[in-house]
């Protein structure tokens, strides 16, 4: 009998867990529970301002964007969202990010984003391409970029309005982005450790195949989502 009540109570406490956050979420496929309505999205800020999905375009003034996969100059050759004139991430990384772009511009630096949020459908397009995890998000497991904790970026000279030389464009899928790749010429590393330094500075953290790449840590406690750009605009 006491067992059986243990049982009862750790079944309740489960229930009520910030971990399952609510008893008639739908799970896809994989089992993972992916946000896809406005209304649920609301939900799941309510209680976390930091979760908030702020518009880049108005967080960090005069940032440079190039989304790639809002046109068709991607490896997938064609357009995947939407959005083109802006992109968001959660306010946490954000926040981060303004920091990042304020301390660039003390040297005549700024970034440009490629992507940012990524909604989890494309990301399931994307792996059907690639299925490598060292260059896509395995759907099992979902991205970062749904999350909206992962930003894909370069450094630009401000005087000028070129990306630094980093070795290899963005989404080049070989050793050569690799960050532990060193044949290359000085001036391009030394423009990889500084992105790679001033991003893990302001608490971002690198990912080793991707010199682009960069997250959050704890990136579970942001939900997966998969809302449209349009809708994000609407409730900004």
């Amino acid at each position: 009998m006491t067992s059986f009540f243990s049982a009862i109570i750790s079944l309740s406490f489960l229930l009520s867990s910030s971990n399952v956050f609510a008893q008639d979420t739908l799970l896809n496929k994989y089992g993972l529970w992916v946000v896809s309505s406005v209304e649920e999205y609301k939900k799941t800020i309510a209680s976390n301002y930091e979760k908030i999905m702020a518009d880049l375009s108005v967080e960090i003034p005069n940032v440079i964007l190039d989304l790639k996969y809002a046109g068709s100059d991607n490896f997938m050759h064609t357009k995947l969202y939407s959005s083109a004139t802006t992109t968001f991430l959660r306010l946490a990384a954000a926040d981060k990010l303004s920091a990042v772009q304020g301390e660039l511009k003390q040297q005549q630096l700024g970034i440009k984003i490629w992507d940012a949020y990524r909604p989890y459908a494309v990301s399931e397009k994307m792996w059907e391409r690639v299925k490598d995890d060292r260059y896509a998000a395995d759907p099992k497991f979902g991205s970062g970029h749904n999350r909206g904790i992962a930003v894909d970026l370069t450094i630009v000279d401000l005087k000028t309005n070129k990306e630094l030389d980093m070795g290899t464009g963005f989404d080049n899928f070989s050793d050569t982005a690799h960050h532990e790749y060193k044949n290359l010429p000085q001036q391009i590393l030394q423009n990889r450790i500084l992105l790679r330094s001033v991003m893990e500075k302001h608490g971002f953290i690198a990912l080793e195949t991707e010199w682009w790449h960069y997250y959050l840590p704890d990136s579970k406690k942001y939900e997966l989502l998969d809302i449209s750009f349009e809708d994000l605009h609407k409730i900004q």
